[in-house]
């Protein structure tokens, strides 16, 4: 198998070519894999991790030794808990059990000349993802990427190395148990920073990158890749609180996008909230907010509604703190809110707080944006809880794919003519 380190006599280059020619072989075999052969390797390798879970936990025990520069939000990005073991298997499962997209046909419709013309859903071919701590996109990518039947490269994080080798181990033998070739997966077994160049710089082996990991990352594949990009490059999350909220909602689902995880693009990072409705809401939710540890950062009216508060500056509209601080505006209407949305968002995920039917309507169509959401916590936005199974990722982008990024994001189309004998005049 090609996941192992560099050999001795072999440069970045070589290694990048080898890795590429199996994974282009193995992609067209995947391509052609039937619906029941991709299920049944899932199942078995959903079935490989949960009997490795002490493997799989003692590999990543060895990463979190070793990772003690990275911040709080770095590290439990890295972490394999038991209840991520598990979801990682019923990730796998539950894209075993989605509908296999590949292959489908639709939208046939006669024409004059006689001809039907549709459109059918075919792989991308071979996917390379790069990304950093996370261990568990090792196991999503691979599923998802199986199923919509692309083979893939995967380049994880240095600090998660030994996680992602252990993750692939159980991969290769669910490989086996359906017949499907090794290659079909690779995970890039060096530390070697030269391979992600090299990855960005074969366009003949690779049909797109998906970089999920932090901005510098991002802005580097972004600008060097030579192959389409599937990406979001930052997760600056809103919640706007509506004149006519619910106060009980509100506050649950305030408090929840931000501090159900803080390391995470969907976690809520500016709070925005009605002028009217702000006197009533902000103190509880500030209340709960520092008990939960939280810094606050606030515009003119919230320090005046609490002078404790710091004041916030223009870059904490910016920010993506991915850590226990949250910003805080009050503005005047909905008008002000989807302005901020737009001057200062990241088009990644934006809630409305409301029980007004037209101001819901409203958010919903002008707030541009991946993912918009009316009285549900940007938490939500994620491919397991969208029913997508998992998710490659979430994608900004307004072509090809936007949100997070199933099976159909890692297909195509192509148009399809069915004739009989038909000729053209």
């Amino acid at each position: 198998m090609t996941n192992r380190h560099l050999a001795t006599d072999e440069d970045t280059a070589g290694y990048m070519r080898r890795l590429g020619e199996a994974a282009r072989a193995a992609s067209v075999e995947v391509a052609r894999a039937s619906t029941a052969a991709k299920n049944l390797a899932l199942q078995a390798i959903a079935d490989a991790i949960e009997a490795a879970a002490p493997a799989l936990t003692a590999a990543n025990t060895r990463d979190l030794a070793a990772a003690s520069a990275l911040d709080a939000a770095g590290r439990d990005r890295l972490t394999l808990t038991p209840t991520r073991i598990v979801a990682m298997a019923a990730g796998l499962r539950e894209v075993a059990a989605l509908a296999d997209p590949v292959g489908t046909i639709t939208d046939l419709t006669a024409r004059p000349s006689g001809i039907q013309v549709g459109r059918m859903r075919v792989p991308l071919g071979v996917v390379g993802i790069i990304y950093e701590s996370r261990p568990n996109v090792t196991a999503d990518a691979a599923g998802l990427c199986l199923k919509a039947g692309n083979a893939v490269i995967l380049r994880g994080g240095a600090e998660s190395l030994h996680s992602n080798l252990a993750i692939a181990q159980c991969v290769i033998a669910g490989l086996a148990v359906a017949g499907l070739p090794e290659h079909a997966v690779q995970v890039v077994a060096t530390v070697d920073r030269a391979v992600v160049g090299a990855m960005l710089q074969s366009p003949a082996y690779i049909d797109v990158i998906v970089p999920r990991g932090g901005k510098s990352l991002i802005e580097r594949v972004t600008r060097e890749a030579r192959m389409p990009v599937i990406k979001h490059l930052d997760g600056v999350c809103h919640v706007f609180i509506d004149a006519n909220a619910d106060i009980s909602k509100a506050l649950k689902v305030a408090f929840n996008a931000k501090c159900q995880r803080y390391g995470t693009c969907n976690t809520l990072e500016t709070l925005l909230v009605h002028e009217a409705i702000a006197a009533q809401v902000l103190p509880p939710l500030f209340a709960q907010y520092r008990a939960a540890g939280v810094e606050l950062r606030g515009c003119p009216i919230s320090c005046r509604l609490d002078p404790s508060l710091t004041a916030a500056i223009e870059d904490d509209w910016y920010a993506e703190y991915l850590a226990p601080i949250l910003a805080v505006r009050v503005l005047g209407d909905l008008d002000q809110a989807i302005a901020h949305i737009r001057q200062y968002g990241s088009q990644h995920t934006d809630t409305i707080v409301t029980e007004n039917y037209s101001h819901a309507m409203r958010f919903l169509r002008e707030v541009d944006s991946s993912s918009v959401m009316v009285n549900a916590s940007t938490r939500f936005a994620d491919g397991f809880e969208y029913g997508l199974g998992a998710e490659i990722g979430i994608s900004t982008d307004k072509f090809h794919a936007r949100g997070p990024v199933g099976l159909e994001g890692l297909t195509s189309q192509k148009w399809i003519v069915l004739g009989d004998g038909h000729i053209r005049t």
